[in-house]
């Protein structure tokens, strides 16, 4: 793949709370966000109606259903925490937004394995633990499994954990939304492909879902491996659904 550029960090309440304040529910323009070297990878017109409407309407979304959510109406103690009860669309718009885009499948999981080094994990080969990964409830030293709002911890918090160069939290935290949609053979396509910069942008009637990759605060240490994948729904958002953004290295 093309040299780029991924964020250090998911994207914090700070930082998306300056998309919410300026958010008027113009969508991106058609193309915008797309990866410069991926034909048909940028914002589609048919996404406008699936974007909230207005600013109340993007913090209703933030707010709404259950489980524990980052956003509070007003900057207070959560600021450096993931934005969660995000959906895909939300996310691309808001890389679209930041001067980026979302980065493709490929391309995390190359900064997760630590490129040719195809680590197990983003800081290597031993095994998952508390001082590495935000993940399994344990956030705030419980036992596993008993999950509270006290689990989900400031980005970078697990310094010891961070990839070859330098992402805090590919592995656990809030899952990540990638470009890509789930094809359950992985990169067997590319592979038959011989292609460059891929991205599978091909939406089956059976696998209409995009990829989350990185694991969660509650999910288990398996969900946090470089290779983990999970698909789903793009208007789907949850309390351990978040962002990272890419840029293009030229």
């Amino acid at each position: 793949m093309s040299p780029f550029y991924l964020d250090k960090y998911e994207v914090t309440v700070a930082r998306f709370r300056r998309f919410v304040l300026a958010f008027d529910g113009t969508p991106p323009s058609s193309g915008a966000g797309a990866h410069p070297r991926i034909a048909g990878s940028g914002w589609q017109a048919e996404w406008d109606p699936l974007l909230p409407r207005d600013r109340a309407g993007l913090e209703q979304q933030l707010t709404s259903g259950t489980g524990t959510r980052t956003w509070t109406h007003s900057a207070g103690g959560n600021e450096l925490l993931p934005a969660n009860y995000i959906d895909w669309y939300v996310a691309f718009a808001f890389c679209v937004w930041d001067g980026g885009r979302l980065p493709t499948e490929a391309e995390w999981e190359f900064a997760a394995a630590g490129g040719d080094e195809n680590r197990p994990y983003p800081w290597g080969d031993a095994e998952v633990n508390r001082s590495l990964a935000v993940y399994g409830c344990t956030g705030d030293g419980s036992a596993n499994g008993q999950c509270n709002s006290t689990d989900i911890l400031p980005v970078g918090s697990r310094h010891g954990g961070n990839g070859r160069w330098g992402q805090a939290d590919l592995a656990g935290s809030v899952f990540e939304w990638t470009l890509d949609y789930y094809d359950p053979s992985g990169y067997r396509a590319y592979a038959d492909a011989g292609c460059f910069d891929c991205a599978n942008l091909v939406v089956s009637p059976n696998e209409p879902r995009r990829v989350s990759r990185g694991g969660s605060w509650s999910s288990a240490s398996h969900c946090l491996l470089a290779t983990y994948r999970y698909g789903d729904p793009p208007s789907n958002r949850w309390s351990d659904s978040g962002i990272r953004c890419a840029r293009d290295a030229t």
